[in-house]
């Protein structure tokens, strides 16, 4: 049962490779009479590729080859997202000031006491949610910063605005799961996969400028590393898995930085 689904599997990633998003591929009668399989094992194939994002149920219409896929390309010194249909474009979601606290503050080399902004985002491309992030930013470095002013690139702001040159970045990336309240605001179900990114932004001095939080929809978002291997490398754990104490160091545009 395994190796026909798995067969059933690559037959139906050739056929989405032949298409582009939104064009709807052929129904299950018919692909299950090409294949020579039975609708559950067509099923479990189909299910598996919703969950992942490469296809889109719709109740009475069939089956529609889903959106791309954002692809951000984490290489050696940084990282780099490809570019979004539609482009990103940002809505500010709440901009207010509060103490840093201890977690925070220890982000950000400031005192719990210290006053930092903090604002939660809507990052889009083509008018669809593809993230949710909250940003945590020195007051005294940003006066005056403004809802509108996130809208837009936030790195070019401190660049332009600010004089703020970001110069290095520390991420880290994990699996989780959404609540219902951010699965709102991304419009997928509650409990959806995500990519979490926890990052802190220095300038060329060392000095903490942005620490970030952001979900990125599982289906919506990929990663590809970019590795170099030497001769007479170890095997990696896994096949695309970086050695262990690897690292990557840089701000990644595609979360959170553009």
């Amino acid at each position: 049962m395994e190796l026909k689904r798995e067969r059933v599997r690559e037959h139906l990633l050739t056929v989405i490779e032949g298409r582009r998003p939104g064009d709807a591929i052929p129904s299950e009668r018919t692909l299950c009479a090409e294949l020579g399989v039975s609708r559950p094992t067509l099923r479990a194939a189909v299910d598996e590729l919703v969950a992942t994002g490469l296809l889109v149920r719709e109740h009475g219409r069939g089956m529609f080859v889903a959106p791309s896929k954002v692809t951000q390309e984490l290489v050696s010194g940084g990282a780099a997202s490809t570019a979004a249909a539609g482009g990103w474009t940002s809505r500010v979601l709440e901009l207010r000031t509060a103490a840093a606290g201890a977690r925070i503050g220890r982000r950000l080399d400031v005192s719990p006491a210290a006053v930092v902004v903090r604002a939660t985002r809507l990052r889009l491309t083509g008018g669809a949610p593809i993230a949710l992030e909250h940003l945590h930013i020195p007051r005294d470095l940003v006066p005056g910063l403004t809802a509108a002013g996130l809208e837009g690139g936030f790195h070019a702001l401190l660049r332009e605005r600010y004089g703020i040159h970001p110069a290095h970045a520390v991420q880290s990336i994990e699996p989780t799961v959404l609540s219902r309240e951010e699965a709102g605001l991304l419009e997928v179900p509650e409990l959806s996969p995500a990519l979490l990114f926890d990052r802190t932004t220095t300038d060329g001095d060392g000095r903490p400028v942005e620490y970030l939080r952001a979900l990125y929809r599982g289906d919506r978002y990929r990663i590809v590393s970019r590795l170099a291997l030497g001769e007479g490398s170890a095997d990696g754990p896994a096949p695309g898995t970086p050695p262990a104490g690897a690292r990557v160091d840089g701000t990644a545009r595609g979360a959170g930085g553009g």
